[in-house]
């Protein structure tokens, strides 16, 4: 009957366990485990969302001076040679254009296509012919 005493605690004809210090190391809170999943569901979903945006390839044209003006891409693979298609592109449709890299000037944007002229239409069309990109993953900005 002690025994049972020890391990129990009486109060006005109630029975309660008593607490055993050594139960209490094991102790995992429950939110705090609802909160780590929660953590690393939001990092897992933050990471798609930037590789997402990587895959999207933005074709934009930029205002120069007077009627001048030029058309950048941003976002190609880095395992393509932007080099052979910038060279491509040029020799079919008439237009100069350069490789410029946009993480030298801070701008942490990778290589970027630069060619002279409005040259949206014809970026886009050369990227989807060729199956370089999907073109539901090319976003063209910009009016015209």
């Amino acid at each position: 009957l002690s025994a049972s005493r020890s391990a129990r605690s009486v109060y006005r004809g109630f029975s309660f366990p008593r607490m055993d210090l050594d139960a209490l190391s094991g102790f995992k809170d429950p939110i705090a485990a609802l909160d780590e999943e929660d953590a690393d569901k939001a990092a897992a979903a933050e990471e798609q969302d930037a590789r997402a945006k990587a895959e999207i390839v933005h074709i934009r044209v930029q205002q120069r001076n007077g009627r001048k003006c030029i058309t950048t891409v941003q976002g190609l693979n880095q395992d393509l040679d932007l080099k052979r298609i910038l060279k491509v592109i040029k020799k079919q449709h008439c237009c100069n254009g350069t490789v410029v890299d946009a993480d030298a000037e801070g701008k942490n944007m990778g290589e970027v296509l630069q060619l002279q002229g409005d040259q949206r239409a014809n970026v886009n069309k050369f990227l989807v012919d060729n199956e370089l990109h999907p073109a539901d993953k090319i976003k063209i900005h910009g009016h015209g």
